[in-house]
């Protein structure tokens, strides 16, 4: 059936003009940043997706979107990183064996280098999701980012928590499907795979299990993140056609960066997931270790229905309250979860307008 959207379509954003720069990391991986620029302005807006996600989550045709609320809302030039996490590029479903850590190490400061190199000097203010905050919040707590003038975490920052399912399938998914099973990435649409495939039959044992609506994809999901039916939005937040697309906002990905999330989990925070890697010597073991020396203010937000990270950025506000010098603020939401406070229909009247606001207090 076709797609009532096209994939990786920028027709979300039409008032403004739309550029691509892409850059390499050090460990020789080819990323993207997307500008959306109205005119000039001294307060920049970055935003960084999570994992399987991409730029889309940010310029989704069908509803107002996050840019395009910062562009009314007079935040004028504002760009969208697409990092290894992204389901626009290969690597996610390649062989590989990336962390949060490589993310933090590479991808950050050299998108930060090259949206140095566009705009100066200019005031930075960054608006992150999922793992991509919390790899973001890890590269700035390691002292890789300077100048960065605010930052928004959606759902998680730097202390982890998950339901006791999804701490069960964080030990022991990667190693059962990948050599039990033989399955090395997880896919939402595994139900359009070949008839009696391993694939096949893992996406519609899923469905079996997942009767509170008819999209397989949506089940998938909620079997490959977090713990819930659904588990990864509310579905009345979400409008039927985003439900039905959300394969294409949400992708494939490999199983590894389950083990380093698992690791953080158990340890209650962001940690280094394997110490004798020279290449990250410049990390931190305990990424709350330099929590002294961070003043920029922190917005982090989430759902009370949050059943990917739960009351992962409750506790972590509890924690930078009594830590870090800069200011730390919490946002509960009513009636959203994890992913619908970036997607859902009346996102732009429920959550976008808190974090306009946040932005602007730290645009001095």
């Amino acid at each position: 059936m076709a797609s009532r959207i096209p994939r990786y379509t920028l027709d979300g954003v039409r008032d403004a003009a739309v550029s691509t720069h892409p850059f390499a990391t050090e460990d020789g991986l080819g990323l993207n940043l997307t500008r959306f620029r109205r005119a000039e302005c001294d307060d920049i807006v970055l935003l960084v997706h999570g994992l399987t996600s991409s730029s889309d989550l940010f310029i989704m045709p069908e509803q107002r979107n996050l840019v395009s609320y910062l562009l009314d809302d007079g935040f004028t030039d504002v760009w969208a990183l697409d990092f290894r996490m992204s389901c626009r590029f290969p690597y996610d479903c390649e062989t590989h064996r990336y962390t949060l850590d490589d993310i933090a190490g590479y991808d950050h400061p050299a998108a930060l280098r090259e949206l140095r190199r566009h705009i100066g000097d200019r005031r930075v203010h960054v608006v992150a999701h999922c793992l991509g905050s919390l790899s973001f919040m890890m590269s700035l707590f390691a002292g890789l980012l300077p100048g960065i003038a605010s930052v928004t975490c959606n759902s998680v920052a730097l202390t982890p928590r998950v339901p006791a399912w999804s701490r069960v399938k964080l030990s022991y998914g990667p190693p059962v499907f990948e050599y039990l099973f033989g399955i090395t990435s997880l896919d939402p649409r595994f139900y359009r795979s070949p008839m009696l495939t391993r694939n096949w039959m893992l996406g519609r044992l899923v469905s079996m299990v997942h009767r509170e609506c008819r999209v397989n994809e949506c089940h998938m999901l909620s079997f490959m993140w977090g713990s819930g039916r659904p588990a990864m939005y509310e579905h009345d937040n979400l409008l039927p056609v985003t439900h039905e697309r959300i394969a294409d906002l949400c992708s494939a990905c490999r199983l590894y960066y389950d083990r380093h999330v698992a690791k953080m989990v158990a340890a209650g925070h962001a940690v280094r997931y394997n110490r004798d890697d020279g290449r990250h010597s410049d990390l931190p073991d305990n990424y709350l270790a330099g929590a002294g020396e961070v003043t920029t203010p922190i917005l982090l937000l989430t759902g009370d229905h949050n059943r990917v990270f739960t009351d992962s950025n409750i506790v972590c506000h509890r924690v930078l309250s009594k830590l870090m010098p800069g200011p730390c603020e919490l946002e509960i939401l009513p009636g959203y979860g994890h992913l619908d406070p970036v997607i859902g229909k009346d996102a732009h009247l429920d959550v976008f307008p808190r974090i306009g606001q946040f932005i602007k207090r730290g645009a001095t």
